[in-house]
């Protein structure tokens, strides 16, 4: 008889950091990239808002591939369909690890703390704020709206207030997919506003330095 099994493992796995821990950080960054890419190429989205009181720290993806054939560019993926809820757990504790690690010697009631996710990333860093309740001051989803997964109804997500922001030809954003998450998010009491730009499904360097 064929059983499925699960078995917990050691996963060396990998970030990226903008700036230096210090006693001069006023704000961090947590930003998640989307489906196909790398963190090392993703977090040069945010050179932008680099300074010496700003700390950016973008995750990678657990899952890699080739993204053509057998070699060549390789992307990531934070998780798929197959063993989905396993795949959530792992990356939420990942996530977590890292959170922990880099601001476990600062003091985080005295600096901000954003929260960033790019297309698939939004998905990932809102399934791990759902699991961790960590008070945080902005959360932006960029190209992608809230998971249809998580229960919103409880204190923590009525004290979060998050911006969506999508470029006016994303392809992945139609008018009739933000219609349909606008009454999702109504439904479920989600605080949120809408921003959109000149632009397709891409990070904008000028309105990354109007969001604060």
């Amino acid at each position: 008889m064929l059983r499925s099994h699960d078995i917990n493992i050691n996963k060396t796995a990998k970030y990226y950091t903008l700036g230096k821990l210090s006693d001069e950080i006023k704000t961090v960054w947590f930003v998640f990239h989307g489906y196909g890419q790398l963190a090392k190429e993703f977090i040069n989205e945010f050179l932008v808002l680099e300074n010496k009181a700003t700390l950016i720290i973008a995750p990678e993806a657990l899952n890699k591939f080739y993204l053509r054939g057998f070699s060549g560019k390789i992307g990531t993926t934070w998780m798929t369909k197959d063993n989905r809820e396993n795949e959530i757990i792992d990356y939420s504790n990942f996530i977590e690890s890292i959170f922990k690690k880099e601001l476990n010697n600062i003091d985080i009631n005295k600096i901000k703390i954003n929260v960033l996710g790019f297309s698939q990333g939004a998905h990932t860093c809102v399934r791990w704020l759902d699991r961790f309740n960590h008070k945080i001051n902005n959360l932006f989803l960029w190209g992608a709206s809230f998971p249809h997964d998580c229960n919103y109804n409880n204190s923590y997500w009525e004290s979060i207030k998050a911006q969506i922001i999508f470029g006016k030809d994303d392809r992945f954003l139609t008018k009739e997919i933000i219609e349909k998450e606008k009454k999702y998010l109504i439904s479920q009491n989600i605080k949120f506003s809408f921003l959109n730009f000149e632009g397709k499904h891409e990070i904008s360097k000028e309105v990354l330095l109007k969001l604060n």
